[in-house]
């Protein structure tokens, strides 16, 4: 296998973006259930910023590098380490659903938010004379990789947050299908993930959103950009 200095520099650019983007994530649920009444991840000193309190060395430094300088070696998988919460220690005042639902979504949120904070810093630097080159990397690296992340957590699969999204949204006659999916969605989501090497297009279906949703900001961003 033939891996060129190009090659390991990209790969270290997409960890160091894909570490700020997991850090930003996984904060978000911290920040949210703290808000809600939780201590535990404030305990557990997950209510910070710093990579330092969410990183996982396997799924967030070595199994993303690897991928990424060789992407025919592992298909593409990373995680942060999760932020624990006891919802039964949400205030009162919200359902225990409600209370779930509030705590997933806030990493996507944050995803969306760093995103937008990101292509407001691309549009001001290019006003101000930044190079293309400085601008795709920002876009590819920061911008489309919280898209990604954003998108593919909001899937309606456990563990994913938007499996608790989709128990939130179902009324009480489909609890047979979250108990389902509460039950084989790690499975689901690996043989997802998987799809590719057993040369099913599975990935490929559920990425084609996500596309959809990173070219038509790109769009806006390029406008924005020739204002």
């Amino acid at each position: 296998m033939n891996i060129g200095v190009d090659q390991i520099q990209q790969a270290i650019l997409y960890l160091i973006a894909f570490i700020l983007c997991v850090s930003v994530h996984e904060f978000g649920h911290a920040w949210v259930a703290n808000r809600l009444g939780d201590p535990t991840p404030r305990l557990q000193g997950r209510l910070t910023l710093s990579p330092l309190h969410h990183i996982d060395p396997v799924g967030t430094l070595l199994i993303p590098f690897i991928s990424a300088v060789s992407p025919a070696a592992l298909p593409l998988m990373a995680w942060g380490r999760p932020v624990q919460t006891n919802p039964l220690a949400y205030t009162r005042r919200l359902k225990t659903n409600t209370g779930r639902m509030l705590v997933s979504i806030a990493g996507p949120t944050m995803n969306l938010l760093m995103a937008l904070l990101t292509s407001i810093i691309i549009v001001i630097a290019s006003h101000a004379g930044a190079s293309v080159r400085i601008r795709d990397a920002l876009f590819n690296y920061l911008v489309g990789l919280n898209l990604v992340l954003m998108c593919f957590n909001l899937l309606p699969i456990p563990p994913l947050d938007g499996g608790a999204v989709l128990a939130w949204v179902l009324p009480r006659s489909w609890q047979g299908v979250v108990d389902f999916l509460q039950r084989y969605g790690s499975f689901i989501l690996l043989l997802l993930v998987l799809s590719p090497m057993l040369g099913l297009p599975l990935l490929g279906i559920v990425m084609y959103p996500m596309a959809i949703v990173i070219g038509l900001w790109h769009g806006g961003l390029v406008w924005a950009i020739n204002l």
